[in-house]
């Protein structure tokens, strides 16, 4: 499955966004663990309206809005 890597969010004033995909992915969290990364993202719930991602939990998306 190719999926584009989007950058973090700079502009997320959140204390979680350590959590949040576009930052863990700019961090190679998804090459670095895979398994977890795909645990993260498989069967989404969400997406966020900033970068694209989806996620099944919105505590990890900046701007989560359900699918």
């Amino acid at each position: 499955m190719t999926e584009e890597h989007p950058k973090n969010n700079t502009e997320c004033k959140s204390e979680t966004h350590g959590q949040h995909l576009c930052y863990i992915v700019s961090q190679g969290f998804n090459l670095s663990d895979p398994k977890e990364y795909d645990a993260l993202i498989k069967n989404p719930k969400f997406k966020c309206q900033h970068c694209g991602q989806v996620a099944k939990a919105m505590d990890n998306l900046c701007v989560p809005d359900k699918l």
